[in-house]
């Protein structure tokens, strides 16, 4: 089945707390997975720069990092589709909760005003939070919902087909580093019925903060 960019949020058999994302494109597959000082970002492949230029929404930071104020100053990874990775990374690190930075900036941003009208997808959780958050903004809808994290579990969803956050889109998960994480979104799991794969990026929780690692297909 082909669904699209993809999130998820979950916990490792280790209790380890991750964020991941996946590139699922059938328009745009020349894309890969770039370490940047920010974090992880999407952008095309050498020789397929201009397609930026095709398709502004194709390029963009996926996974950041920021410390939270409103938890004491304790990690938030987050990981989405698009440009909305950059505000709800930074209402978090100045001080607003995990649920209304995602709200507001998915809020402001909107859906994506391309053929699809692709909805913004976004994850985020804490180092060492209990809880995962999801978001979506699409055309008829804006949701943000909390799940409980469950070891050996990642709640996932999608820009097309599964694009509402629910509690029985879940897969099991199993990485022991950041590397595995960013492979298990390629073809781990449920992941692996999950068509035209390209590039993922993961954030997962270490006892100091979040290890980051991509993938290119």
């Amino acid at each position: 089945m082909y669904v699209g960019r993809i999130v998820a949020v979950g916990r490792t058999p280790q209790g380890r707390n991750a964020v991941l994302y996946r590139v699922s494109s059938r328009s745009f597959p020349n894309r890969r997975t770039l370490r940047t000082a920010r974090g992880l970002a999407v952008v095309p492949i050498e020789g397929h720069e201009k397609d930026i230029f095709k398709n502004p929404y194709i390029a963009y930071n996926a996974v950041r990092v920021a410390a939270a104020p409103s938890l004491g100053g304790q990690p938030v990874a987050t990981a989405t589709n698009g440009s909305q990775t950059d505000p709800i990374a930074e209402k978090i690190a100045s001080g607003m909760s995990i649920r209304d930075a995602m709200v507001e900036s998915l809020a402001v941003l909107d859906y994506e005003k391309d053929d699809f009208n692709t909805p913004r997808i976004a994850v985020a959780v804490a180092r060492a939070g209990e809880e995962g958050w999801c978001g979506i903004a699409r055309k008829d809808a804006l949701l943000v919902r909390a799940f409980p994290l469950v070891t050996g579990e990642a709640y996932y969803f999608a820009t097309y087909e599964i694009s509402e956050p629910r509690a029985d889109l879940v897969s099991p998960f199993r990485a022991a580093t950041a590397d595995d994480a960013a492979q298990w979104a390629i073809d781990g799991g449920k992941f692996a019925d999950l068509e035209k794969p390209v590039c993922s990026a993961a954030a997962l929780a270490t006892d100091a903060g979040f290890d980051l690692a991509g993938r290119t297909v």
